[in-house]
């Protein structure tokens, strides 16, 4: 059973993060954390698969899923600078999926938590701080505070205009409504980065580019991150494909990222590639 999050205004009554794959325990740990620092209530619920998870966040009332999303991208924004060495490799995408709805279409679907068969194996349940299911479900949902419309407003304002909005650079399309308002490039400048930064930089060239990771402060390092993740464009292309074409588009990952992490450096591939 499942819900689709967006209604027909464009409105919606929750945010949901979805986080799928290895590390996904600790990219919510650090994304509740952050909910906490920020007075957000948030609810973590593992996935009816048991290797991924949401973070749901509830509205007192429905509001525009613009406004919803950039929620979502501040705080996993300031989670992924609070703790650059976690990456958010696990990160999919926000449900609901779109500021806007598609032509023709109600948007994407998202799988309701509390599913009995899921629950029987101790997946599609809440959690706490320490991984473990909340003994009493209902109880827990019920407690969970929903959040108003002013104060998710007032702070999407404020990391508006301190540029705390970014996230994974969006791709230009054919339906964007201003193209002529975006820059050649079609990217965003970002906000020069605060704080102290090193004179220097040690890079080694090899099978891939490699970064010091000494002395380089977390904001750098993060934006560094973030600079090599782009959207997979392609793996979105699935309307009017034939379906074993639109079977193979499905499973491919929303983003594509060239930059990891190895011990005490960052390391840039050389060529981009989609996946882990």
């Amino acid at each position: 059973m499942g819900v689709y999050p967006m209604l027909l205004d464009e409105s919606c009554f929750f945010l949901a993060v979805d986080l799928d794959g290895e590390g996904w325990a600790a990219d919510a740990g650090a994304l509740m954390e952050i909910c906490r620092r920020l007075d957000i209530a948030a609810a973590l619920e593992r996935s009816r698969s048991g290797q991924g998870g949401h973070v749901w966040l509830f509205f007192q009332e429905a509001l525009p899923a613009a406004l919803a999303r950039n929620l979502g991208a501040h705080l996993l924004t300031e989670a992924m600078e609070s703790r650059p060495d976690i990456g958010f490799r696990s990160y999919d995408r926000f449900f609901p999926n779109q500021d806007t709805l598609p032509k023709g279409g109600l948007g994407n679907l998202i799988a309701l938590p509390l599913q009995k068969q899921a629950r029987a194996r101790g997946n599609s349940v809440f959690l706490d701080d320490n991984l473990e299911p909340h003994p009493d479900q209902w109880a827990f949902l019920a407690s969970v505070r929903k959040l108003g419309r002013a104060p998710v407003e007032a702070l999407v304002k404020e990391a508006d205009r301190k540029g705390r909005i970014l996230g994974v650079r969006a791709v230009s399309s054919e339906e964007d409504q201003a193209p002529w308002l975006a820059p050649p490039s079609r990217r965003r400048q970002e906000p020069p980065i605060t704080g102290p930064l090193p004179e220097l930089l040690e890079l080694v060239l090899g099978d891939q580019v490699y970064i010091s990771k000494a002395g380089l402060p977390p904001p750098l390092r993060n934006r560094l991150l973030r600079l090599a993740a782009f959207p997979n464009s392609i793996g979105r292309r699935r309307c009017g494909c034939p379906p074993t074409i639109a079977r193979a588009l499905s499973i491919a990952p929303r983003t594509c990222r060239c930059m990891s992490r190895c011990r005490g450096v960052v390391c840039r591939r050389r060529r981009p590639c989609c996946g882990a």
